[in-house]
């Protein structure tokens, strides 16, 4: 990591800065790492490097609060190393990495060994799940709140011990999580009854069109009610991850994560970039690419969580980054793995719906960037504010088309390959450092382990 005590400033000039739900013309200065100021007409000093942004836009770098970067124990597919710089190359410059790794991140020991191995290593901040299971309640209600951004509970099919299916513990995790509860809501009977049914008609090698309707929409609902039922019983902070539905979106309250006077809403939801870009049509192109949990659904449901951002009822999105090799997605639908790489071009997604009209730029920072850092209580970055950290992407409205050799990413391959997209990331900095160029990864990572402020 860069020692940033005693390096000159860098003083990026005309740019368009997005932020807090405006959009204005402006100069910003990092300083130590740090913004050290935001208004018009800097003035550089001697040595300073200054950037002409030529009024391209400039906003606080995403905060991904869902990733699956496989380390530990499934390092073949991703690594901390390679996967925080996908991320950093696609202006995320801060990730929550999920708990169900080998061995899963169960206890104090595990989370402590995934922060030793992200340090030096990680492009990006960093920030790491406690996992829930039926036997580890006495770890849970333990846990410093300061340790991790928030307790990962699987109400769903998982794998290893990490499904919570045991009504008494559910019911102690809840209402004894000293952090925000963040849910896999689907239910795993409905699933597994739907799977045998597929199983019957066509054996293991079932259509991927047939995926979303094995994990379907009513084994979403159901669980996300009783997730809903238990954060309303107990007052638990709950964050409801990757809604696929429309039929979700009715059990969320719409408005704002923090009112006018500051009071931060206790049940959030969450969707996903993959679930803005595809619809059911897709698996008849793309397969297993992507296949993932939950499931990405119907067109009507795309529609419906695009206008849900746009109406504050979803308040975060995020990724579900969770890389397969190609080899293993093409086995047959039951043991191919579900799971998208997503991190490097998740901001352009989003960033193309803002082109399609659904929503501006200001909204994508609130949901990827604001909100994230609102929600989990993330000290000092997801704002562009004096003060804070210098996490910061500049985005280009050039077009690119999306190519496999561009992929950083280990497991090499992306489901938006052959994809054009309209915006581009032309630079993106990590605590003040640049650490993508618009072409390239540079210099040594930067990533810090992320503080939350409780």
């Amino acid at each position: 990591m860069t020692d940033t005590s005693d390096t000159p400033d860098t003083l990026i000039v005309n740019a368009r800065l997005v932020n807090e739900g405006r959009e204005a013309d402006g100069d910003l200065r990092i300083s130590q790492g740090r913004i050290s100021e935001i208004g018009t007409g800097l003035s550089a000093g001697a040595g300073d490097t200054v950037i002409d942004a030529g009024g391209r836009r400039l906003l606080p770098g995403m905060i991904d609060d869902q990733v699956h970067f496989r380390e530990p124990g499934l390092e073949h597919k991703a690594d901390i190393a390679t996967e925080s710089g996908a991320a950093v190359a696609g202006g995320l410059t801060s990730f929550m990495d999920m708990p169900n790794t080998s061995p899963p991140t169960l206890d104090r020991n595990a989370l402590e060994n995934k922060y030793a191995r992200a340090a030096g290593r990680a492009r990006g901040n960093y920030g790491f799940y406690f996992g829930a299971s039926n036997d580890n309640l006495d770890n849970v209600r333990t846990l410093d709140p300061r340790a991790a951004p928030g307790v990962k509970v699987f109400m769903g099919a998982s794998t290893g011990n990490m499904l919570v299916d045991d009504p008494d513990t559910l019911d102690g995790i809840f209402r004894e999580t000293p952090v925000p509860i963040i849910t896999h809501c689907e239910d795993t009977p409905m699933i597994d009854a739907e799977l045998a049914r597929y199983r019957e008609k066509y054996g293991d090698d079932i259509p991927a069109r047939c995926h979303p309707d094995i994990r379907s929409r009513e084994a979403c609902i159901k669980s996300t009610r009783l997730a809903l039922a238990l954060a309303k019983r107990h007052g638990t902070r709950l964050h409801v991850l990757h809604i696929s539905t429309a039929d979700e979106l009715a059990l969320f309250e719409r408005g704002p994560l923090v009112d006018a006077d500051g009071v931060r809403k206790r049940i959030t939801a969450e969707t996903c970039v993959h679930f803005l870009r595809f619809e059911r049509d897709d698996y008849d192109r793309l397969g297993h690419l992507i296949k993932c949990n939950p499931a990405i659904k119907d067109a009507s449901d795309r529609a419906a969580l695009l206008r849900a951002i746009a109406d504050d009822v979803i308040d975060v999105l995020a990724t579900d980054h969770a890389p397969h090799t190609l080899e293993e997605k093409q086995h047959p639908y039951v043991r191919a793995p579900s799971g998208l790489p997503l991190v490097q071009f998740a901001l352009n997604a989003a960033l193309e719906c803002v082109h399609e009209g659904h929503f501006d730029t200001a909204r994508v920072v609130q949901k990827f960037a604001h909100a994230p850092a609102q929600l989990f209580d993330v000290k000092e970055r997801g704002f562009l504010r004096e003060g804070y950290w210098a996490d910061l992407v500049l985005v280009e409205d050039a077009p690119f088309t999306v190519r496999r050799e561009q992929v950083l990413s280990k497991c090499g391959w992306s489901p938006f390959e052959g994809t054009t997209f309209r915006s581009r990331i032309a630079s993106t900095w990590v605590n003040g450092v640049l650490a993508w160029d618009g072409e390239r990864l540079v210099g040594e990572p930067q990533g810090r382990r992320l503080e939350f402020d409780r």
